[in-house]
């Protein structure tokens, strides 16, 4: 049977309070971001392994703070004193290890947020200490910052994603496909957000619905 022609549809990823799955793994993480006017010298990093949520749940805190949202690499741009008029989150902070302009920009914007009391939220995939900042007193401070993680997901936080990653493609499965999904993929957000584009991508292409049938195709032929 030919298969059919497919378009690259735009996903519509929901990012807000409501479709963040709060699961006893990422509760703590959670409740931490909740109580930011408490942070140690106001500060967060926030860690965990790519597609852990982290970006999902720092849309959810800038939307609940009025914080701007910028990734790391972006700083050399900045405006810095301007930054520190609201809560601000960096992103993805080991993407400038070897980037001097963006670690020195970080390195004023850091002091400035301390010297105003303006929160700062870090995240990253792994703790400060292993972020490899070759700017000495920027890695000291980023190394001097409370932490929280979000893990590798559990079987209920796999499966909430799962679902929602359908969700964002306006599908719809039953939870057999789910269970099914669960005991053969790889255990990752990550490997979650893949194996839910090749499966909407095949059945777009065959014209057929996402059953088990094809999802063991799928997962036959990933590599």
């Amino acid at each position: 049977m030919a298969e059919q022609m497919t378009f690259e549809l735009p996903v519509k990823t929901a990012l807000g309070r409501d479709d963040f799955f709060v699961s006893p793994i990422n509760a703590l993480a959670v409740q931490m971001l909740e109580n930011w006017p408490a942070w140690p010298n106001h500060k967060l990093a926030l860690t965990g392994p790519k597609g852990a949520g982290k970006t999902h749940l720092v849309q959810v805190w800038a939307t609940d703070t009025g914080a701007t949202v910028l990734p790391a690499r972006e700083l050399p741009k900045a405006d810095i004193p301007a930054l520190v008029d609201a809560p601000i989150a960096i992103e993805d902070i080991r993407e400038i290890a070897t980037d001097m302009p963006a670690q020195e920009a970080l390195f004023h914007l850091h002091n400035l947020a301390q010297a105003h009391g303006t929160p700062l939220l870090l995240t990253a995939d792994i703790a400060p200490n292993h972020w490899g900042l070759t700017l000495p007193d920027l890695q000291s401070r980023m190394s001097a910052t409370t932490i929280t993680t979000l893990p590798a997901p559990d079987d209920a936080l796999l499966a909430a994603v799962l679902v929602k990653l359908f969700a964002d493609r306006q599908i719809t499965v039953q939870p057999d496909l789910i269970a099914y999904l669960l005991k053969r993929m790889d255990r990752s957000f990550d490997a979650a957000g893949r194996l839910v584009a090749a499966l909407d991508k095949s059945a777009l292409s065959k014209g057929k619905p996402i059953t088990r049938k094809l999802a063991a195709t799928v997962l036959d032929n990933s590599p």
